[in-house]
């Protein structure tokens, strides 16, 4: 008998093709899942990366509120043309605290995975507000009305203390200390030793250039500045041996 004619006889069995299927779907599925038993991490170590401060997270709460990933990713593939025009390509480690995760690769505008510090607050406020007057041809949407919301930050702890349920390692020093942090981190003048301790690297000061409240801005320009900052990759070792 042909190898065609076998074949066919399984096309024509229904029970038959099934079986085989799912035969072929476990067999698959354990030769992609049984390694992952025998790693102790899956992700790489990698120097920097912290939890979200609370200003940031309320930021990047905002952001995925106004369906900002619905055109902006934040994944840069390890490709040549993406690397040359966003920066490293980006690594599993930096997000590794996000639920949900702002991967993926259809971009209306740019990727934002190394935003960070590439433009001033003052930069990020304009083109918020009227993002044609610095990007002529944009067709983003208008968020001037952020500048205008003073910022909701009565739940900020409770919103630490879901992430820590979801594995994000936030120490009750955090909690407890949740909303001075926020509003340190965007008091110009202020003493952030504290805050920085906690949450190195983390940008400070006035994000709106309206230093007489906090709004939503301020909590979005604040996610968006520390997006890709907190690697140095100038010391990243990408060898095998340093996983």
């Amino acid at each position: 008998m042909s190898f065609l004619s076998k074949h066919s006889i399984l096309e024509k069995n229904a029970t038959l093709l099934l079986i085989c299927s799912l035969a072929v779907v476990m067999v698959g599925g354990i030769v992609e899942i049984a390694p992952l038993f025998y790693l102790e991490n899956t992700i790489e170590k990698v120097e920097g990366v912290r939890p979200y401060s609370p200003l940031e997270l309320a930021g990047r709460n905002i952001y995925i509120r106004e369906g900002c990933y619905v055109c902006h990713s934040q994944m840069i593939r390890p490709f040549r043309d993406e690397v040359e025009r966003y920066g490293h390509y980006s690594l599993a480690a930096e997000s590794m605290y996000d639920h949900p995760f702002q991967w993926g690769s259809k971009r209306t505008g740019p990727d934002l995975a190394r935003v960070g510090g590439r433009y001033s607050n003052e930069w990020h406020v304009q083109h918020l507000i009227r993002p044609r007057d610095v990007v002529p041809e944009s067709i983003m949407p208008q968020y001037g009305f952020l500048l205008d919301r003073p910022l909701n930050a009565k739940t900020i702890a409770e919103d630490i203390k879901t992430n820590v349920l979801v594995g994000v390692p936030y120490t009750q020093d955090m909690i407890d200390n949740a909303l001075d942090d926020l509003k340190t981190q965007a008091t110009p003048d202020a003493d952030t030793a504290g805050l920085l301790s906690r949450y190195p690297k983390a940008k400070t000061g006035d994000f709106d250039g309206n230093p007489n409240q906090i709004t939503e801005m301020d909590a979005l320009i604040a996610y968006l500045q520390v997006l890709g900052t907190l690697v140095d990759f100038s010391t990243y070792d990408q060898s095998p041996n340093a996983r």
